[in-house]
């Protein structure tokens, strides 16, 4: 196994997302070696999507799912192989040129003794891709979301709690621990870095998606789903009945992803032409 070479292996959890979905997948699919897609049942136009980007791509192995922590499953087969999980979102985008060339840094071994990296993100408040710019707040000051997973360095991570890479213990190899981590976003501006993402959590992300007062309110995260009791879990039903839309730990959300001052950046190299739009 030493001299194998590192394998990078996409894992996208995903419910309602068909507004930013196929970008976020088509700019990760050369970064990838293999990506798997679990869905939880979406109903949206996510899964037309999905079928339709799988029946294309060999590396896209898709997945419908009705338990989120099934995404855990998929991939905790990977522990103590020399693979980086990258779990990706759907409100997600990645600079794909800079992924490239990133993608050549973390086959090289230069991070094999690195637990988990963080790299650069723009929280974008405004988005227009037509002019290929994009307002929002930068990481930093902001709490970097990216997720790449060294599961080389791990014996196992057999249990989550609730979705993939949440919870639960990842049993380290002798010698690591879940302290490595590197922090690029501290290291590089936005505009040299090449790990670099587009965080649209502020932003409409499902054809379904209910505007609140002000506009597009944060959807909640799968944790937070995860963790309502009876009377939440009814309390949600109620409001989607009369078209209240979500809220979820918005103020979390708010405080992390809106910190420092908002900044126009120009994000045109996040939007290269799709597959159906050369046609």
């Amino acid at each position: 196994m030493v001299n194998d070479p590192y394998k990078i292996i996409g894992i996208v959890l995903i419910k309602n997302e068909d507004v930013f979905i196929e970008r976020a997948l088509i700019n990760i699919l050369e970064f990838c070696d293999r990506i798997i897609v679990a869905d939880n049942c979406s109903t949206d136009r996510t899964s037309e999507i999905l079928n339709r980007l799988a029946s294309r791509n060999d590396k896209i192995d898709y997945h419908r799912i009705k338990s989120m922590s099934v995404s855990h499953d998929l991939i905790k087969d990977f522990a103590g192989k020399r693979s980086w999980i990258f779990a990706v979102d759907g409100d997600e985008i990645y600079d794909p040129a800079g992924l490239l060339e990133f993608r050549k840094e973390l086959l090289s071994g230069i991070y094999d003794a690195w637990w988990v990296i963080f790299g650069n993100v723009l929280n974008c408040m405004e988005l227009d891709v037509g002019r290929g710019v994009a307002g929002g707040y930068l990481a930093p000051p902001c709490r970097s979301m990216t997720k790449l997973y060294n599961f080389g360095l791990i014996e196992s991570w057999s249990e989550s709690s609730g979705e993939r890479l949440h919870g639960g213990d990842a049993i380290f190899r002798s010698g690591f621990d879940k302290s490595l981590r590197l922090n690029l976003h501290e290291e590089y501006s936005w505009e040299d870095a090449r790990f670099r993402c587009l965080h649209m959590c502020f932003l409409q992300r499902s054809s379904l998606q209910k505007a609140g007062r002000g506009g597009i309110v944060p959807r909640p995260n799968p944790a937070d789903i995860m963790s309502r009791n009876f009377v939440q879990r009814f309390a949600v039903r109620i409001q989607r009945l009369f078209g209240i839309p979500e809220r979820g730990k918005t103020e979390w959300k708010i405080e992390k992803f809106t910190r420092g001052e908002i900044v126009e950046k120009n994000v045109s190299v996040f939007f290269p032409p799709l597959i159906d739009e050369k046609n």
